[in-house]
């Protein structure tokens, strides 16, 4: 069994990552803030239908250089899933930024000074679809975000300049480090818990009644697929010094997930409108992306974009997030 160490165990996708990960017979460490959440996090993995018995966790925080050594210590492989999501948007982008980039450089250097093998980096398609003069294209893993270009805001600047770090780090001081990354879309999927991503949030207030918004689109992931795609980057020989979008179909409104909703959860979804708000200024912008490359050279299979939103929905109700 490989040790791999996951950052930000208590988060969404790391919790998905972790469970995929026992599955697969790894020994897995992950870091938390605070140790007062371990017992969350072992719930989440069990509920994601691993057994917890091969998980151990670490004290780290992005923001301080203690409890990284011995975080990455004796790991095969780090997954660095932990990225600050704000609330709000900061006052000083800097306050977003400079823990973004500043976080990954410190867990690639005590993966790299612990001998770690490869690091498999989540960044996000802010890095890569947004800054643009013009989106009449399909973005694909040569884009880069332009974080000089228009309507640029602090997470997506934030996301871009940590992938650039990271990528720079790894070239002039990265040794015999490995680096994969995966950069995904809007993530959906089943919650494991109480708390939710920024995406899943949308699912539940259609749930609870709130109208579509209009022109709002966007690509869609699965946290479950999302999660198989860091294992495949991490395994996969192919995947050293590569970037990989993770996208599932084409883009999607809150509309069309609406009309999911509606469909598929009958009187369960009482309260979803299906109707598109009128007076939409302008065309809305639409970004299109591919996930080809990681199709062609990993063998990934997103599911569909129907059973996503319908077990993200489930998950809600399941856990008394959103009364059906």
């Amino acid at each position: 069994m490989n040790k791999v160490l996951v950052t930000g165990g208590s988060g969404f996708v790391a919790s998905h990552v972790i469970a995929k990960l026992l599955k697969e017979g790894h020994r897995v460490r992950t870091t938390l803030r605070s140790a007062r959440r371990e017992d969350e996090v072992r719930s989440m993995v069990r509920d994601g239908g691993a057994d917890d018995r091969h998980l151990s966790f670490a004290q780290a925080d992005l923001t301080e250089d203690h409890g990284w050594s011995d975080a990455v210590a004796g790991c095969d492989y780090v997954l660095h899933v932990a990225s600050p999501f704000p609330q709000a948007a900061p006052e000083n982008e800097d306050e977003l930024i400079v823990p973004a980039r500043d976080g990954t450089l410190r867990v690639l250097r005590a993966a790299r000074d612990a001998g770690v093998k490869r690091v498999v980096l989540t960044s996000s398609f802010a890095a890569v679809g947004y800054g643009h003069a013009s989106y009449d294209k399909v973005f694909e893993e040569t884009d880069w975000t332009d974080p000089a270009g228009p309507d640029m805001q602090p997470y997506i600047k934030s996301k871009v300049v940590a992938e650039r770090a990271a990528w720079d780090l790894i070239d002039s001081e990265g040794g015999s480090l490995e680096l994969s990354v995966v950069n995904p879309v809007g993530i959906f999927g089943p919650v494991l818990g109480p708390d939710i991503s920024a995406s899943v949030a949308f699912v539940k207030q259609l749930l609870e009644g709130a109208p579509p918004l209009p022109g709002l689109y966007f690509g869609m992931v699965d946290v479950r697929d999302l999660a198989d795609l860091h294992v495949l980057a991490m395994t996969a020989d192919v995947a050293k010094g590569q970037r990989f979008l993770a996208v599932s179909g084409d883009v999607v409104g809150l509309g069309d997930i609406a009309r999911i909703l509606k469909h598929a959860l009958g009187e369960h979804a009482s309260r979803v409108q299906v109707t598109t708000m009128e007076g939409t200024a302008g065309q809305p912008v639409i970004r299109r992306s591919t996930s080809e490359k990681a199709m062609r050279m990993l063998g990934w299979r997103p599911r569909p974009q129907e059973e996503t939103i319908v077990d993200t929905a489930r998950s809600l109700f399941r856990y008394g997030i959103v009364s059906p």
